[in-house]
């Protein structure tokens, strides 16, 4: 299993409000948007650093302080379940074509653990 990015993720009841701070000042620029969420990376590129801006979770979960996308889901999956850890939601296949679970870090952060849809 491999990283493949972390992103951190701000509550905020308008994601759009991000563009002229982030965008103007840091030079980053939205890789995705779908309202609820926006996530601006330097440069607009997706695979430089990132951090999502959102006013929910989506499917109606809290939103999570980082997301870990990684390229073997069920094998973090399998991990976590061997450690007894609790799941906090899913795992889900979202409509915007993500697999994903959410648990707990030791620090009570809530974590999105996510792969892409292939």
């Amino acid at each position: 299993m491999t990283v493949k990015r972390i992103v951190a993720n701000m509550l905020t009841a308008e994601p759009g409000l991000a563009k002229p701070f982030y965008g103007d000042i840091f030079g980053m620029h939205p890789v995705m948007d779908h309202g609820w969420i926006q996530t601006c990376a330097a440069d607009g590129d997706p695979a430089g650093p990132q951090l999502s801006f959102a006013s929910e979770g989506g499917s109606g979960a809290p939103v999570p302080d980082l997301s870990i996308e990684v390229d073997d889901l069920d094998d973090v999956l399998r991990k976590v379940e061997a450690a007894g850890l609790a799941i906090a939601y899913g795992p889900a296949d979202e409509p915007w074509g993500v697999r994903r679970f959410f648990l707990r870090d030791p620090f009570g952060r809530l974590v999105n653990v996510l792969s892409h849809s292939r």
